[in-house]
This record gives C-alpha cells, structure tokens and sequence, in this order.
C-alpha cells in the first residue's frame, strides 16, 4: 500500500517531512534554488526541445515540475515538456495547495495540476505538459523504468538523512536511464554521492551552490 507524506509545518508555511526531519524547499527562496540548483545546474532552459524529458527524485510539492513549466513557458518552446517524478510519500492535495503559496508563480499556474491530484490522478497532462509522477519506491521504480531522461533533478532528502535514495544502485539505475548527452543535478555536494554518480558514468564538477550551501553537485553522461 502506497504511504502519504507525514508533515509539520514551519512559519505556518514550509513543510517539513517528520519522516526524514527535514524541509521540503529551501527555507530561504525554495523557487530561486531550484532555478540555481535545477534548471541552471542542468543548464536548462538553453537545452529545452519539443518532448526534452526531465526525469526527478523526490516530486515533493510539485514546486521544481511547476518551476520548470514557467521557464517552458518564458522561453517560448513549442511542444510538449515531458517530466517523470519518483515518489514514495506523495502529498495530499490541500498541503501542497498550502505550501505553494510561498510561491505566487508556481501558485498561479498550479490550478490545472491540482486539480488532477485531487482526483487521484498521477499521469498530469496540460496543454504543454506531460508529466507522470510513479508512486513507491524509487530503487525499483527507477531500474524498472522503461525511458531515459535528457536531464535528472535529484531532489531527494538530505543525504544524511535519507540515504537509500542516494546510494551506488540507484545512482547506477538513474545512468541508465539517462539520454545521450543527459545530465543531472543536485544540491547536495556529499562524497558518496559524487563518487556513486561518477561511478554510474557521470563526469562530475562541484559547482556554486545556492545562498548558504557553498557548494552543489552537476553531472553529465561520460560519452555522449
């Protein structure tokens, strides 16, 4: 049986996975990190084609799929954006309702999404858009997935705190699945992950974190 996200709420605004004690965007601009660490780190929207297929670990708030959608949207492309999110403890809707509102321009084109959440739709589609967030867990989820993506966020909980989503299998699985000349994304800057994404065939560079975190993590496929 799939389990829903355990939260507590911060400043009545973040929410914050009592499961893994740890915050679901950055408490300082959770939308400007993804931008920095995401969408910049993966050098997006540059790279942006009809049916560029973004594939994440951890869909959490739907805030990166949202971010991505405007940076779609603001760079004209036409087409359709594909993005696959895997999730073991998807949200309800009312909270992730709750928690964009920190963020008036994921908010603003959020209706269409919610909507299909609410009715317990996990396959989101818009007139631009087609997103499908795979619910469980992502160790099998990602091995047994039968597509590759041009880019990977990977959005997991803080290492320390939620290592199986950032171990040698899954990253493995995650190099798999990626495109030729694919590439991946994180805030993290750990060791192990470094070393467990360069192992799964990633170049690696530690680049310019976002606001306090010095430094995060950029990948891409070796060979393509």
């Amino acid at each position: 049986m799939n389990q829903t996200a355990d939260l507590e709420w911060r400043d009545d605004a973040i929410p914050v996975s009592t499961r893994f004690d740890d915050p679901y965007f950055s408490i300082h601009n959770g939308l400007a990190e993804t931008q920095h660490v995401f969408l910049g780190g993966n050098d997006l929207p540059a790279r942006f084609t009809d049916g560029f297929h973004i594939a994440e670990l951890g869909f959490g708030t739907g805030l990166n799929m949202l971010a991505t959608l405007l940076a779609w949207r603001a760079a004209g492309v036409d087409g359709t954006l594909r993005f696959t999110s895997f999730e073991a403890y998807p949200m309800e809707s009312d909270d992730i309702a709750r928690a964009l509102r920190a963020f008036p321009e994921a908010e603003a084109i959020a209706g269409p999404f919610l909507e299909q959440w609410r009715s317990g739709a996990r396959t989101i589609i818009t007139d631009d858009m087609h997103a499908e967030i795979i619910i469980g867990d992502a160790r099998t989820n990602v091995a047994a997935w039968d597509n590759r993506a041009d880019a990977w966020f990977l959005d997991g909980f803080s290492p320390a705190k939620n290592p199986e989503l950032w171990e040698a299998d899954l990253m493995n699985a995650v190099g798999a699945h990626t495109a030729e000349n694919g590439t991946c994304a994180t805030y993290t800057a750990a060791g192990f992950v470094r070393r467990n994404l360069a192992d799964a065939g990633f170049e690696i560079e530690r680049v310019q974190g976002f606001g306090r975190k010095r430094h995060m993590t950029v990948g891409k496929l070796i060979g393509s």
